[in-house]
């Protein structure tokens, strides 16, 4: 008996001894929501001339097409809590209707929705289309037809491609210890920079003129419930509720201040890169500021410029920040704690910017689209 007790007590004490790392885990979360507060107490407004930006989510599935319970109301309602403009619905699809056609579209509850469809290709290449015949790569590390597809953008940062790469039983004990008191903030446990993706990216900008997107990829269907006879939930945990994951990773769009926020200006934006990726569950990047200018010319963003004796590129962050440009994909210039910086231009290239907040452990927080100097 006392042999089974010690067993017993021996047990216990490896189980708390096994809950130390999780518990420090925890305490660096509470320093990150410190952190972030901290920077967003430094905020300066920031603006770009003859824009509006608008923020909104990419890749969004409900119960349409299988791989989500998901519902319309939670989709709307979770858009109202963070306070989006837009939710781009791609949901899979059915050979016997038409999804896209049924999904959410137009206006609802203050927030425009467009209507899109995630495909596959035989050859297992997925793409996001959006009205418009606008189509974007999914999961770039897996797309093989880079030269012959004809597509207009890239999904270059995807939530679930990054939180596949977590060990499932460190993501259950963290879930465990601060999805209550941080639901957002556990993913920086485990957010990492796409290297692949950008560089598959940085390799296609050489042939075409590509936008990047980041893709929520929100299907709220992961976690444990029990359910009565009718499906009704009587107790259970959501891991990816929408609300949690439109927070993750948005969409600034940029859109000329003269034209309204409706489905034709809102895709023609992103097709044409007016718009730059925010890893917002960081702090809120709204503000960011990416052009280029010569003496007859300014351009943002996705556009083309000459190149002039004097052609510069100018950015603008609204929290101090560490800056880094890329020039046809490797590292041109970086600056720590930077606001605002001209940046001279002596060559034609393909230049885009990503911004770092080292405070928070350095990492990403906006990632621009490219503007091409020609």
């Amino acid at each position: 008996m006392r042999s089974k007790k010690f067993i017993l007590l021996v047990i216990l004490f490896l189980l708390l001894l096994s809950q130390i790392p999780f518990a420090y885990r925890r305490f660096k979360l509470r320093r990150l929501s410190n952190a972030i507060q901290q920077l967003e107490s430094q905020r300066t407004p920031t603006q770009t001339n003859g824009f509006k930006e608008y923020k909104g989510v990419v890749h969004v599935h409900s119960f349409l097409g299988g791989h989500s319970a998901g519902t319309f109301s939670e989709i709307i309602s979770a858009a109202q809590t963070n306070q989006l403009q837009f939710v781009i619905m791609t949901e899979h699809t059915e050979k016997e209707f038409d999804t896209a056609a049924m999904t959410l579209q137009g206006p609802h509850g203050g927030v425009l929705f467009i209507n899109g469809n995630e495909k596959s290709a035989e050859n297992g290449d997925r793409l996001l289309v959006l009205p418009g015949d606008v189509s974007i790569v999914a999961y770039p590390q897996e797309f093989k037809n880079w030269d012959t597809a004809r597509v207009n953008g890239v999904e270059v940062y995807n939530v679930f491609t990054n939180a596949k790469q977590a060990n499932p039983v460190v993501a259950f004990f963290d879930v465990l210890w601060s999805q209550r008191a941080y639901p957002d903030l556990i993913f920086a446990l485990y957010f990492r920079r796409p290297d692949e993706n950008l560089k598959k990216w940085d390799q296609a900008l050489t042939r075409a003129r590509l936008t990047a997107t980041g893709g929520n990829d929100s299907h709220a269907n992961i976690g444990v419930s029990l359910n009565d006879s009718s499906g009704k939930k009587l107790l259970g945990i959501q891991l990816d509720p929408y609300a949690v994951s439109f927070r993750l990773v948005r969409l600034h769009v940029l859109i000329e201040q003269n034209k309204p926020l409706d489905a034709t200006t809102l895709v023609e934006a992103i097709r044409a890169g007016h718009c730059f990726i925010g890893f917002d569950f960081l702090g809120d990047s709204s503000g960011f500021v990416f052009e280029a200018e010569n003496p007859g010319e300014r351009k943002i963003q996705g556009d083309e410029i000459s190149l002039g004796a004097d052609t510069k590129l100018q950015i603008r962050s609204p929290i101090p920040a560490s800056v880094t440009i890329f020039k046809d994909g490797a590292v041109l210039f970086g600056q720590d704690g930077m606001t605002s910086r001209e940046i001279p231009v002596k060559d034609r290239g393909v230049y885009r910017a990503e911004i770092y907040l080292p405070e928070l452990g350095n990492l990403p927080w906006i990632i621009s689209n490219p503007i091409y100097v020609r």
